[in-house]
């Protein structure tokens, strides 16, 4: 089970969002099952260096891949992948909360794209490749509609940018109780196999809760990747990043620069050779092939452990993974 989560360049404790599937009816109001996972980011930059400034671990992954998201994009903008009842009700309290940004709705069919379009919704069909990606991005589509549901699920995560949030919308049918009895987010679910419907929606579950953002998760994806394999990365476990920033706010302190790094530099290399080696993915990573990018740096910020006496909890990606260098 590939449940590695929180550490790389920058990475974020996650929000993901579960509710019921089924349309709401006046008549009869459902409860919802929520799992939180993917919440706003504290403000790091890539590559760990300086706190107060604004940054994603989505661009570590965009550079990869070449797609930088697009400037067209705000900064609140939304994507609801299946704009039914639950999104065109999310799509309009968004704007309520967000005035003045874009929301975009994907769907199976063109049949509603009229309709989309006078609720300024922006339509988009299923299908077509993305080429822009979304700060936010909710996940609404029902199983009923496609062969292969945990597949766009993981499809629509593509088109996450990694700011923001990602939230997807299940169902209360996984859990594991069927007598009237109590349930509550970390009730136990149904196990895998005992029931077809159970097990499409908890197997799209499992692809947000382990769409961890870090860089070595994008990589694994990619099996290979054209950069080189020595450019050093500086890494910091996020929950680090939020209790520098912190203890930084604590002091009090005026126009001053300071680092947020786990003082263990690792070139990409290193990085997935101990993804490999901590025997926690499923995946395999095959190569890095470049060979004439440019190559990174090595940050040190003993300096600032210092004088805000602060450590890290995790003081390594190796302690991190539960391995040795």
């Amino acid at each position: 089970m590939d449940a590695i989560t929180g550490f790389c360049q920058t990475l974020r404790p996650r929000s993901l969002v579960i509710g019921d599937h089924q349309p709401p009816k006046l008549s009869t109001p459902k409860t919802h099952r929520l799992i939180t996972i993917f919440v706003q980011k504290p403000k790091v930059q890539d590559q760990t260096n300086i706190i107060i400034h604004d940054s994603t671990s989505s661009r570590a992954r965009n550079e990869e891949s070449g797609t930088a998201s697009s400037g067209l994009v705000g900064e609140n903008d939304l994507l609801i992948v299946g704009p039914g009842v639950l999104g065109r009700l999310v799509a309009e309290k968004w704007r309520q909360e967000h005035p003045g940004c874009q929301v975009y709705g994907q769907t199976v069919t063109t049949d509603h794209h009229d309709e989309l379009i006078k609720m300024g919704i922006n339509p988009s069909l299923k299908g077509i490749k993305a080429t822009q990606q979304y700060p936010y991005v909710i996940f609404c589509a029902p199983p009923s509609r496609t062969s292969d549901y945990p597949g766009d699920v993981r499809e629509a995560a593509l088109s996450w940018n990694g700011d923001g949030s990602f939230v997807f919308t299940s169902s209360s049918a996984p859990f594991d109780c069927f007598d009237n009895g109590q349930c509550k987010e970390d009730s136990p679910v149904v196990p895998i196999g005992r029931s077809p419907r159970t097990d499409v929606l908890l197997k799209a579950e499992k692809v947000v809760l382990e769409s961890d953002r870090g860089a070595h998760t994008y990589w694994l994806e990619k099996g290979t990747v054209e950069s080189r394999p020595d450019h050093i990365l500086n890494l910091i476990h996020y929950e680090d990043a939020a209790s520098l920033a912190v203890a930084i706010l604590k002091k009090k302190l005026r126009s001053r620069i300071f680092l947020g790094c786990d003082n263990h530099p690792l070139s990409r290399q290193e990085v997935m050779d101990l993804v490999a080696k901590s025997g926690k993915f499923s995946k395999k990573f095959v190569a890095f092939t470049g060979t004439s990018d440019p190559l990174g740096k090595r940050l040190n910020n003993l300096k600032t452990r210092e004088e805000i006496g602060w450590e890290p909890k995790y003081p390594s990606f190796a302690h991190f993974l539960g391995v040795s260098k």
